[in-house]
């Protein structure tokens, strides 16, 4: 019993050891010359037209604005001849971009609240 007693005060004094202190790392004051290595990085490249500079309303977009607010049954009634899209709210899109759709986003309610092109 007193083993016990005695390893278990030496595990409770154990616990009160200070922790070692660890030196702060020095810092150079000296300055450090990069030098880039010449052709390491290639110039970007543009994959296709429009992805990297902002197109003009390619879809006509802003001919719709009058709807936007309105349910999204109207779209239907408008007559639309060019390609366009209705996202529902929280609705799944895929990812393929063309430039001249219409894209009616939806709300929780049912109406129209974005237009874009896409």
């Amino acid at each position: 019993m007193t083993r016990k007693m005695l390893f278990a005060a030496l595990l409770v004094l154990a616990g009160c050891v200070a922790a070692p202190e660890v030196p702060p790392m020095a810092l150079s004051s000296e300055p450090v010359t990069v030098t880039p290595l010449a052709g390491a990085i290639a110039a970007p490249t543009i994959a296709a037209p429009g992805l990297e500079a902002k197109e003009p309303d390619l879809c006509h977009a802003i001919d719709y604005v009058p709807y936007l607010s309105k349910p999204g049954a109207v779209i239907e009634t408008l007559g639309i001849t060019r390609p366009y899209r209705v996202v529902t709210w929280r609705g799944i899109e895929p990812q393929e971009y063309v430039a001249g759709r219409i894209v009616f986003r939806l709300d929780a309610a049912g109406n129209i609240f974005n237009i874009d092109c896409g």
